[in-house]
């Protein structure tokens, strides 16, 4: 299911949407209270491992399409930086990769 591409794309929609597909996931763990901002780190603060970004990484691709690639995303990272990543950093790549896709 890909997003609908007539209302423009902001970055505070998509760090909604965001923050809501890693609150199912952290309620698996019992950790749906924690509050996530731009500067939440994946690891860090939200504690999840590299299983759990593959979760993610399907929970956008099922919302976003194909448009957006985590896989393609992180690829670039060594290992400290995406263990450093912030859901800010993945809200703005979504941002991108939409408009992007937007303007064909």
């Amino acid at each position: 299911m890909s997003v609908e591409t007539t209302a423009p794309v902001t970055e505070a929609a998509v760090l909604n949407e965001i923050a809501g597909m890693l609150r199912v996931l952290l309620d698996e763990y019992g950790l749906d209270d924690v509050e996530i901002t731009r500067d939440t780190k994946f690891h860090e603060d939200l504690e999840l491992e590299s299983i759990d970004l593959v979760s993610l990484s399907a929970d956008l691709k099922e919302r976003y399409g194909n448009e957006v690639n985590f896989a393609e995303f992180i690829a670039g990272f060594d290992l400290e930086e995406i263990i450093a990543m912030t859901v800010g950093q993945l809200v703005d790549h979504v941002v991108v990769s939409l408009r992007a896709a937007a303007r064909g």
